[in-house]
């Protein structure tokens, strides 16, 4: 504070107001630059009742940091009851499909159970007809959040 009021009282800066600066004291522009979207609430409950029920699904990239095994893409799915979570990394982002076929019946097998339904953005690698021929076969029912919430993947 101490030094925009001498940059103010020198007049060394064009177009800076003319009144004194304050220690604490928020000026409008701050306030408004500081403000933010209101939260999503937290879930203090499980919506599901099991295993495979419902499942998230994500996928990120491209990243600027290429992984262990040279991709660039990952592949993100989370369990809504558990919230165990799945991780692949893969080449390109239309490797999701084959992906998701091999760890549905893998964890299908594995947990005993069938998958109820899925959960993703409206991207082009989940909105397509690989991934509902798919669903439809085996009956999961395959749900979109709305666009540009990634908060409701989770």
């Amino acid at each position: 504070m101490h030094r925009l009021n001498k940059l103010v009282s020198r007049n060394v800066v064009d177009g800076l107001p003319t009144h004194k600066f304050e220690r604490n004291r928020i000026c409008n522009a701050c306030q408004k630059g500081k403000q933010s979207k209101t939260s999503f609430k937290m879930k203090n409950f499980v919506s599901t009742s099991r295993l495979l029920e419902l499942l998230h699904m994500d996928l990120f990239g491209l990243s600027r940091t290429m992984s262990l095994g040279g991709n660039y893409y990952g592949f993100v799915i989370v369990d809504d009851y558990s919230r165990f979570t799945w991780t692949a990394f893969i080449v390109t982002n239309d490797h999701a499909f084959s992906i998701f076929k091999g760890l549905s019946k893998i964890l299908q097998n594995e947990n005993n159970c069938n998958i109820c339904a899925i959960k993703t953005n409206h991207g082009g690698e989940f909105q397509n007809e690989k991934f509902e021929n798919f669903c439809n076969k085996r009956g999961i029912k395959h749900n979109f959040s709305a666009p540009i919430t990634p908060q409701q993947n989770a």
